[in-house]
């Protein structure tokens, strides 16, 4: 059997398998599964202390010569870190919050309004408990390249901008029939939300252990929050089935899960 032919049998069983409903149930769970396991291995490595070495070298790296006061790279650099850790801030989440929530209250698909307004609430108490729980300290004061206060762990800004834009764009992807933009718009958020972890570690803010932490407890509530706007059936019908004998089309949300719709 030819190599080609190998690959593309394989490539046309998986498709198959893809398609059937089970797996698509099951995948986002396991997704959900995956993501609590990783927030709590991180977490018990942080409280036995297993992950310090680590996170201090990771910081020692972001530093010339290790030198504290002195972040790696150009002045333009530093700048630019500082701009991308403002777009994991309080003020600039909730400003994308309110507008996302009015844009959806205005396509009259309120149900995703008020879960995504609530998700982001949410997330932000999970937030402010798991810090008190903890009570990590930050990296020394003398690393401190942005001014930050209160525990260390997880990072607010890792989880929160995880939290808002993973699930922001998990829910309009279920406004859109085209898979592309699904995916373009779940990348754009695991993007955006990676650069502001990498940045709270870069301006040594927090330890990298924090970030990680961060990441997968905001990537577990984003998955929540679209596994409930799926069971509810929120976002089915806006923009799709337009154009003459288009009736009908599919919603499959981020893992392709398709429902058939049909718009009077």
């Amino acid at each position: 059997m030819k190599p080609r032919t190998l690959s593309t049998q394989l490539a046309t069983q998986l498709a198959t398998l893809w398609r059937s409903q089970e797996i698509r149930l099951l995948a986002p769970i396991v997704a959900l599964g995956i993501a609590v396991w990783s927030f709590m291995k991180i977490a018990s490595e942080v409280l036995e202390g297993e992950v310090h070495a680590l996170d201090q070298r990771v910081l020692n790296w972001c530093r010339v010569n290790a030198l504290p006061d002195q972040p790696w790279g150009p002045l333009w650099f530093q700048e630019g870190m500082r701009d991308l850790t403002a777009l994991g801030s309080p003020a600039v989440l909730a400003f994308t919050v309110v507008a996302v929530w009015g844009g959806l209250m205005l396509a009259r698909q309120r149900g995703m309004a008020w879960l995504a307004l609530g998700s982001a609430v949410g997330g932000q108490a999970l937030a402010l408990a798991l810090k008190a729980v903890f009570s990590r300290d930050r990296p020394d004061a003398a690393f401190h390249a942005t001014v930050a206060a209160g525990h260390s762990f997880p990072s607010s800004h890792a989880l929160m901008s995880a939290v808002v834009f993973l699930t922001l764009a998990a829910l309009v992807a279920r406004l859109t029939p085209r898979t592309a933009l699904r995916a373009y718009a779940l990348g754009m958020a695991a993007l955006l939300s990676g650069a502001v972890g990498v940045s709270r570690v870069y301006l040594g803010v927090h330890w990298a252990s924090d970030v990680a932490a961060g990441w997968a407890g905001g990537a577990a509530w984003a998955l929540a929050c679209w596994l409930l706007a799926r069971q509810l059936g929120l976002g089915l019908g806006l923009g799709q089935g337009q154009g003459p004998g288009r009736g009908t089309s599919s919603d499959s949300g981020p893992t392709g899960h398709t429902q058939a719709n049909t718009r009077p």
